[in-house]
């Protein structure tokens, strides 16, 4: 057996042992939400829960006059039945009739650090019993409504839903406002439903962004209108987003309390602009960067970002920056005498084009987005709004708020999910804060992001190579800094996780097991919490 091998199956036996042995000791005395709320109390009564559910409003001051709430609700109950049939009586246990959801702001707008805080309770008694939901906005009850049916189960002898250890008091509200999921749709096309399915897996577990890395060097599968040949570059006629797909994927995404983050990522990682556009390449030979000396370079990036505008209204939008070689510019004659003309050396021409790609998202309202490179090479020259993206690696997060600038976290090596090797406790023992003790330059990290890069995946395996890695880190993102699960606790970590892998197989997502390297198979025939 070659040793890598075997170094992979003694890992899937000793996390499984630990798995099962946590299983066993903590039965019936963690509670069984995910992410791990703020402060949670329980009782020890269960409730039947009525199979005519109902969902009022009474003191509330949010009209729903979109159904956001109306129809998460509804999808909460389909959740919590799991499609079983529900058509047994309560013998004689207290039922639970209805949840009383009380918002108390009016608006229903997206905002980024929009309030998503929730108090949720269920009481024990009652004639009715109702559960009560208060949030400030629409938003905080859509997590206080995952929640409940994380509370929530169905029972095989009565078949009814019970919801167990009330009564409940849960209050809650997240550490970081920008918890992300990257999805890569240029390496390789994701269908529509396919991303749908994504966003849904995310508000299982609380994330809001979905950053969109459209377009990359190997295809451009979006429509431009402004300039409707660049999706000459997708991969082929069918394997392509219109407007209208965009539009319809923002709009399902925010109506369940989700941000997307569209990213064009430039100069570098361009080639496939100029399979449309030609004259976008520095030459027929050598073909990105873009080009740097060409006024039609810039041209076609503000239309991009003027059509974006129309679709993408989250406040940031992603402008790429990162590994950029510049050697195009200097081997084409004509770029490397209009570097000469203006005064510059390829490390100028590169802050140039980046500054100015800055600039043009400004002027269409966006604040920008860069990987780190570019804080790396001249941060000191970027715009002071700008959010530094690091992946790299560790320690560029306190670099980038000790100069002032906002920072989001995805190092590599702990949150890139092709990075199968990294295990789901990699990804949750990743600290955002890391070495960062000032409390104003803690509040520069806005939060982190799990990162689904595609080279090595489709729509055939997309989620079971998310989850459940994603949801560790979606905890370490969510929950107070002093809740989260220390090193030396990690058997009943690990049991959490394993039955929230199980709640996602259940509602369809293909989780793989926690035992094991990133979308590892099951190692041998067991229960799914054991695995």
């Amino acid at each position: 057996m070659a040793p890598a091998m075997a170094l992979r199956l003694l890992v899937v036996a000793v996390v499984a042992a630990v798995v099962s042995c946590a299983v066993a000791a903590d039965e019936g005395s963690v509670v069984e939400v995910w992410p791990m709320p703020a402060t949670a109390s329980k009782g020890g009564q269960t409730l039947h829960v009525s199979r005519e559910l109902r969902m009022t409003a009474e003191g509330s001051k949010y009209a729903d006059g979109e159904a956001i709430l109306k129809d998460a609700f509804q999808r909460m109950v389909t959740l919590i039945e799991l499609d079983h049939v529900i058509n047994g009586s309560s013998q004689g246990l207290p039922l639970l009739a209805g949840v009383n959801v009380v918002v108390h702001l009016p608006g229903d707008e997206l905002n980024f650090g929009v309030d998503e805080s929730y108090n949720l309770s269920v009481p024990a008694t009652g004639n009715p019993i109702y559960a009560q939901i208060e949030a400030q906005t629409v938003f905080g009850a859509l997590h206080a409504l995952e929640t409940f049916s994380q509370l929530c189960n169905f029972d095989f002898t009565s078949r009814l839903i019970e919801l167990q250890s009330a009564p409940w008091s849960i209050t809650d509200m997240p550490r970081f406002p920008y918890r992300g999921l990257l999805i890569d749709t240029s390496r390789h096309y994701l269908p529509v439903p396919v991303i749908k399915s994504v966003i849904d897996s995310m508000t299982y577990s609380k994330l809001n962004v979905l950053h969109w890395h459209i377009v990359d060097e190997q295809s451009f599968p979006i429509e431009i209108p402004s300039y409707p040949k660049l999706w000459n570059g997708a991969y082929s006629y069918s394997e392509r987003y219109t407007m209208d797909d965009a539009i319809d994927i923002v709009q399902y995404a925010e109506r369940r309390g989700v941000n997307v983050l569209a990213e064009i990522d430039v100069p570098g990682h361009a080639l496939s602009w100029g399979v449309g556009y030609p004259s976008l390449w520095p030459s027929a030979t050598c073909k990105e960067p873009l080009d740097v000396s060409s006024e039609s370079t810039f041209q076609v990036i503000n239309g991009i970002l003027s059509d974006f505008s129309k679709v993408f209204k989250f406040k940031f939008v992603h402008l790429g920056g990162d590994e950029v070689n510049t050697s195009c510019w200097t081997s084409t004659p004509r770029v490397k005498a209009w570097l000469a003309q203006h005064g510059m050396k390829e490390s100028d021409a590169y802050r140039y084009f980046v500054l100015r790609a800055q600039k043009i998202a400004k002027s269409h309202g966006y604040e920008v987005i860069n990987w780190e490179e570019t804080f790396n090479n001249f941060g000191d020259k970027l715009d002071r709004r700008t959010v530094v993206h690091n992946w790299l690696g560790g320690g560029v997060a306190e670099k980038v708020v000790a100069a002032g600038l906002r920072c989001i976290v995805s190092n590599q090596d702990k949150w890139y999910l092709d990075h199968l090797e990294v295990t789901w406790d990699g990804f949750y023992m990743n600290e955002p804060l890391r070495n960062i003790k000032n409390p104003a330059q803690q509040k520069l990290v806005l939060g982190g992001e799990v990162c689904m890069w595609a080279e090595h995946i489709d729509a055939s395996d997309i989620q079971q190579t998310i989850w459940p890695r994603a949801a560790a880190a979606a905890e370490r993102l969510w929950t107070p800094f002093e809740k989260l699960s220390k090193e030396w606790e990690i058997a009943a970590l690990s049991a959490r996780l394993a039955r929230f892998r199980c709640l996602l197989n259940h509602r369809g997502i293909a989780a793989g097991p926690v035992t094991g390297y990133g979308r590892s198979a099951p190692a041998e025939p067991s229960s799914c919490i054991k695995q």
